[in-house]
């Protein structure tokens, strides 16, 4: 340990207060991930954040899932986390979204009680056997031999472990911004952390600055709903959680609904009469924004051609009146935002209780983490969630998760876990991060996502159940569940393909005559009968007879999406085996790119900064080009480094 002098801080005389394995700092949707699965490894944790009323908070929009985002929540829960057993329990509307489109895109998403979220996952951290709760600001780290050795705090207690995840979202440094009105906050009101951003540039982070914002909230008793349209949840049963018995589905008549209205010309002629006061443009917001979740002045702006923008109004708990304005995040001075408000159908007499506001905090630049989120250049520190660039709760959850499961194997001495791109969105959220980095609060989209056919919300548990087992996360039982279903899945498929449908068969072919279709030509197989558009596994059953034993939903719809899908999974999985030989493919931790000759300068420069790890992830890399590429591999190839490095 540094001397006393070191360790001071302006406020209090330092103590010793514990020794930890794992030791997480901020306790939002990434710390509360990241510390439940280091002390569910085995590992003896601490979860030290400033206020222990925003554990798992919900500052902005009080929901959980929607595209890309619910494949997320469902892959941490197959990894044995926490997100999709609380949303089940505090839920108070539940959607399926992009059911007219395909399984690769389909997303589920619930309408969270924030309040009940939040006092959900506290209990359930206080309850965790090996994780000790504890608030408290961190305002430095204990750095010894260029490696973390613990945390000190603003009353000085100094707290050693052996690994320390940071997952101080938009905390770092926050300044909350409501037109002219500026001061130092984190969200909701809650405290910045300022100093522990000081330390963070005194240990040699590069820190940038982003922005995020919410939309005001109203009084729901004074919103005219009649005047809007109702956006009601589902009445099949849906649960983010692979534990989740059908049971606890809460009936649609016992859901809250959210509503849906529109701003109009009224609403864009006050934003733009007001331009000249609103912090993002008038100069005084420097951080950058969300692209994917504009303020509505943005929007005005940006989309000067629309007559219209949608606004959901959305319940945030059972508990209390208050709504929350989705598709109206603004900075706005507080007198305009009432203004707009009360421009837009069915809120004109709305009360506004809570304004927008802009926040901007600090992000470190995501190119100094390694794949494991560790960072480059202080060995045993991890950072997570908003802290390394990326927007949203659940983006946050699944960086905190790996996180937490690497700071906690490093802690007992076992090798780390990295999620590849076609093992999980977490895998591609994360490799485009520490690859290409942001410039933007990041947002995962299913586009980002080259193997989304491989990567959907149903088969989460069958991708990743084992791997969470392996780290001690997935319990035995349900391992075995897992690999359950995965056997009454291809006994099903076994014998759809071996029944078979002749030309001669009338009452199939009055079935096809009747759907537009011409009458078989040749003999098919029940397999090959139900990738038809118009045929499901339900209309198959009329002409196959019935499995032996009942199988489940869960397992019907894995048959009838792995045989509809069949040759397009299958071109799937072949790229990602040329991309597994490619990751295969080790680039020398030491190696120095100033000794390549031919090298293009650029892709020299990015590979120098970023360092990728395997010439798969130095592919992806903007600026490093296919010349690039076969030089490197030859260079690896001939053994030239380690000549060199001998």
């Amino acid at each position: 340990m540094k001397s006393s002098e070191s360790l001071k801080t302006s406020d209090a005389v330092e103590y010793e207060s514990g020794n930890f394995d794992v030791i997480v700092v901020g306790a939002g949707h990434a710390g509360s991930e990241a510390s439940l699965a280091a002390a569910r490894m085995g590992n003896k944790t601490l979860l030290v954040t400033m206020n222990l009323e925003m554990v798992a908070f919900m500052p902005c929009n009080p929901s959980v899932g929607g595209p890309a985002k619910g494949i997320v929540v469902r892959e941490i829960d197959a990894l044995g986390g926490e997100m999709g057993h609380n949303i089940d329990k505090t839920y108070v509307q539940m959607r399926m979204l992009n059911t007219g489109k395909g399984p690769a895109v389909r997303a589920l998403r619930a309408q969270a009680d924030k309040h009940a979220y939040h006092r959900q996952m506290k209990l359930t951290i206080e309850k965790q056997p090996n994780l000790t709760l504890r608030q408290g600001r961190v305002e430095k780290l204990i750095v010894e031999d260029g490696a973390c050795k613990g945390v000190v705090t603003n009353t000085g207690a100094c707290y050693h472990a052996k690994t320390v995840v940071l997952t101080v979202g938009t905390a770092a440094r926050g300044k909350i911004i409501i037109g002219e009105l500026q001061y130092e906050s984190g969200p909701n009101n809650s405290m910045s952390a300022v100093k522990l951003s000081e330390n963070l540039e005194e240990l040699g982070f590069d820190l940038e600055r982003f922005k995020t914002g919410t939309p005001p909230r109203v009084n729901g008793n004074t919103i005219n709903f009649d005047e809007t349209e109702i956006q009601p949840g589902d009445e099949e049963v849906h649960h983010f959680s692979f534990d989740t018995p059908d049971s606890n589905y809460i009936a649609v008549t016992d859901q809250l609904a959210c509503w849906l209205t529109y701003t109009n010309e009224t609403t864009h002629k006050i934003i733009r009469d007001n331009l000249d006061r609103a912090p993002m443009f008038s100069g005084v917001i420097k951080g950058v924004g969300p692209r994917y979740c504009p303020s509505i002045e943005d929007k005005i702006v940006r989309f000067s051609d629309k007559p219209r923008h949608q606004v959901f109004l959305e319940p945030e708990g059972r508990d209390t009146d208050e709504y929350y304005l989705d598709g109206i995040s603004t900075s706005m001075p507080e007198e305009v935002q009432k203004k707009i408000v009360r421009s837009i159908k069915g809120l004109e007499n709305a009360e506004m209780m809570r304004p927008g506001y802009a926040i901007e905090y600090d992000v470190v630049a995501p190119y100094q983490l390694h794949p494991t989120l560790e960072t480059k250049i202080i060995k045993n520190l991890y950072t997570a969630g908003q802290t390394n660039g990326t927007s949203g709760y659940e983006e946050a959850a699944g960086q905190g998760l790996i996180a937490g499961i690497n700071a906690g194997l490093r802690a007992l001495g076992k090798e780390p876990l990295v999620l590849g791109r076609s093992d999980a969105y977490i895998g591609v959220m994360i490799d485009d991060l520490v690859t290409k980095g942001t410039q933007e609060p990041y947002r995962l989209l299913t586009s980002r996502a080259e193997y989304r056919l491989i990567l959907r919300h149903d088969n989460a548990d069958m991708r990743l159940m084992e791997m969470g087992h392996r780290v001690g996360l997935v319990s035995d039982e349900r391992l075995e569940k897992m690999h359950e279903k995965k056997s009454r899945v291809a006994d099903e498929i076994a014998r759809l393909r071996a029944i078979k449908f002749k030309p001669s068969d009338e009452e199939i072919n009055k079935f096809i005559e009747a759907n537009g279709d011409n009458h078989l030509k040749d003999a098919i197989t029940a397999a090959d009968f139900i990738k038809r558009p118009y045929v499901d596994y339900k209309k198959l059953m009329q002409f196959v007879p019935a499995p032996e034993e009942e199988l489940d939903r869960h397992v019907i719809e894995q048959v009838e999406i792995q045989l509809k899908y069949d040759g397009y999974i299958k071109k799937e999985e072949q790229k990602v085996d040329r991309m597994k030989r490619m990751e295969a493919k080790r680039i020398p931790e030491n190696i120095d790119y100033n000794d390549i000759d031919g090298l293009a300068t650029e892709g020299r420069q990015k590979l120098e900064k970023i360092r990728p790890e395997t010439l798969a992830q130095a592919s992806r890399i903007s600026g490093v080009n296919p010349a690039d590429l076969a030089i490197l591999s030859v260079y690896i190839r001939q053994g030239k480094f380690s000549k060199k490095n001998r």
